[in-house]
């Protein structure tokens, strides 16, 4: 089977990981950084937004099951795309809204995604997700990864990544795993 990457970052990933892998034809979400100038950046050398780097995911998906287009559908609904540097509470370049594409191709239906959402009004303010090209990406330390699976009790998952989770279940219900 065919596998395909896409990279997003669109605020904190303990937020954008179970989003995502509750997502058909998404095979392995890895939360990790990407975007910046150091090499082998940890969590507390990202969080000080020295690195240039973003939170981000990279999905590993199956482009029979769900597509490219469908991967941001999803995430431009899950997380706030017009506020620069901003999620909510977490302010910084390193969550920035972010697409990093693997291919001209990714590129384009980017870009064309952005044009859609800003022309059908998703969201009150324009769309301020930078879309650039994917540089090496660094997976987070091994705590991070499917911190929500592992901590779904956790305050911060509790109040940010569970209604994420749930509005994603909700609208895009035919896109979800068979359970």
């Amino acid at each position: 089977m065919k596998e395909n990457i896409a990279i997003l970052a669109g605020g904190c990933f303990w937020c954008l990981e179970p989003v995502f892998t509750q997502l058909a034809g998404v095979r392995k979400v890895v939360s990790g950084y990407t975007g910046g100038f150091a090499s082998d950046p940890t969590y507390k050398q990202v969080c000080t937004g020295t690195t240039g780097h973003a939170e981000a995911i990279e999905i590993h998906f199956d482009p029979a099951t769900i597509s490219f287009e469908q991967l941001l559908e999803v995430f431009f609904t899950a997380h706030d795309p017009t506020t620069p540097n901003r999620q909510g509470n977490d302010i910084g370049t390193q969550y920035r809204s972010a697409i990093f594409y693997m291919d001209d191709e990714q590129k384009t239906i980017a870009e064309q995604m952005i044009a859609k959402v800003d022309a059908e009004n998703w969201w009150p303010d324009p769309v301020v997700t930078e879309v650039t090209s994917a540089s090496t990406f660094y997976p987070a330390e091994d705590y991070h990864q499917y911190y929500y699976a592992n901590n779904p009790r956790q305050p911060y998952c509790m109040a940010v990544a569970a209604p994420k989770v749930a509005k994603i279940r909700a609208k895009y219900s035919a896109l979800l795993k068979a359970v």
